[in-house]
């Protein structure tokens, strides 16, 4: 008999999830980390801490008082480094012990170390002493994450030179910084760093960033970051970084010579495989570390499973957890349905973006007609009484049949927000219940009702001028 019904490599929200879940069906399951990344990447370089880290920038900088306050309202003049580790330590201190407790309570076997394949069903975990385990599991699944990808080119300190994992170990607030990539984590980064006073460049080889998000919501946030001293660099790429004796000057390929105190590299994430010994279960992953899996995130051996970040696409905490859960219970064969198409899109810079389902470009291309109604924060009484004079609510209506194929949100609460136009979308609702809902008063949730109001009136117009 194998000592365990699953065993699960990797702690973080997919492997987390999916060994609770197979405990939870009454299966033998074991769970393989590192002592210190129990939670994985989420919650110990990741996820909370850049989130974390985001609050207490808000916080401390008093930004979202300002447009009540003025724009030299501060709660503290002087922040330190140590002013945002504090917060930062104390959250991923709490998720961590939260974690360990969800574990035990579920009777999930712990194993510390870092495992690898000697046989497909085999599992040897090296721990922090010489001793190896040799472990046997009818099913596995891989939920090892991903780390930041570095360039050979570039020569990391984690001081001057570093990335989205080093950044958060900083040893002081710098003055001016390079980001380079405009991706999420970019451009996270890159607001919080300049809600805090530093002169932040961003470069990116394409011509926009976010190009997945709503074009007129991106383009409002580039705005705010342009008024928080942010300068952008589209259609560049960077051809080295120099290391000085204070600071790096970042060379692009057009010859301009950018420096800074400090240059962050966010150039894309590569899956943590290359320790796995992936040949000896009969797999491989791709240049990028990914592995391949089918619609139950089974791998091409039927037996071993993958979920998370380690196989791509959306690469996003909420739905590893939801990956975890489906592929354990595919594995213990129970049924259980698919992840639900809407899927929201959270990006958390200063201001938040979320959204759901489609774009007007996405439309727009597959030719699909629709409707928008838009709703300002400036227009609601809620708006006003948290400062927040720049938030936008945007829904894409279905002329034909009034069903919501897209809801985009920019501003304060932005990611809970969206949460409601999900839920509409999720359970094939139309705007007519938007419209006839009754809404709390004053709340930032009323601009459903605003921006539904909005896009019934323009197609009433319409269908008075056809009539």
């Amino acid at each position: 008999m194998s000592d365990f019904d699953l065993l699960v490599l990797g702690s973080g929200p997919g492997g987390q999830r999916a060994a609770i879940a197979a405990a939870k069906l009454g299966r033998r399951v074991g769970i393989v980390d590192r002592r210190d990344m129990m939670g994985g990447v989420c919650i110990n370089t990741g996820t909370i801490p850049s989130k974390t880290l985001r609050e207490a920038v808000l916080y401390l900088t008093g930004l979202n008082q300002r447009e009540l306050y003025g724009q030299s309202y501060r709660v503290k003049d002087e922040i330190t480094v140590a002013d945002l580790g504090m917060r930062t330590q104390h959250v991923i201190g709490r998720e961590t012990d939260v974690v360990r407790s969800q574990l035990a309570r579920n009777h999930v076997t712990v194993l510390p170390g870092t495992g690898r394949f000697l046989q497909p069903d085999t599992i040897a975990v090296s721990g922090t002493g010489d001793r190896e385990q040799k472990l046997t599991a009818d099913r596995i699944v891989i939920a090892t994450g991903t780390r930041p990808a570095r360039p050979e080119t570039v020569d990391f300190d984690d001081r001057t030179i570093m990335d989205s994992d080093g950044i958060i170990h900083m040893d002081r607030i710098p003055e001016t910084m390079v980001v380079v990539g405009a991706g999420v984590i970019g451009i996270e980064y890159a607001s919080m760093f300049a809600a805090l006073g530093t002169k932040v460049t961003v470069i990116e080889r394409r011509e926009r960033m976010l190009d997945f998000c709503d074009l007129e919501i991106v383009e409002a946030l580039k705005y705010h970051l342009r008024d928080l001293a942010v300068t952008f660099r589209f259609r560049e790429s960077v051809a080295s970084v120099e290391r000085m004796a204070h600071g790096a000057i970042t060379v692009l390929e057009s010859g301009k010579r950018i420096p800074a105190d400090t240059v962050m590299y966010s150039a894309g994430r590569h899956g943590m495989t290359g320790d796995l010994c992936l040949e000896a279960a009969g797999l491989a992953a791709d240049h990028r570390g990914r592995i391949k899996v089918d619609e139950h995130y089974r791998t091409e051996v039927p037996h071993i499973y993958a979920v998370g970040d380690v196989i791509g696409f959306p690469s996003l905490a909420a739905t590893s957890m939801e990956q975890g859960r489906l592929a354990a219970h595919h594995a213990c064969d129970e049924p259980v349905s698919q992840i639900h198409e809407t899927q929201p899109i959270g990006i958390y810079t200063i201001p938040e973006i979320s959204f759901v389902g489609r774009t007007e470009d996405a439309l727009t291309e597959a030719k699909i007609p629709f409707e928008v109604g838009v709703s300002r924060y400036r227009e609601l009484a809620r708006g006003q009484i948290i400062g927040d004079s720049y938030g936008m609510l945007k829904l894409l209506v279905s002329p034909e049949d009034r069903r919501l194929l897209g809801v985009h949100v920019f501003g304060t609460g932005a990611t809970e927000l969206v949460h409601i136009g999900q839920t509409v979308m999720g359970c094939g609702g139309t705007i007519d219940y938007l419209v006839n809902a009754v809404f709390n008063y004053p709340t930032l949730a009323e601009s459903y009702k605003v921006a539904a109001l909005d896009a019934m009136n323009k197609m009433r117009h319409i269908a008075r001028l056809s009539g």
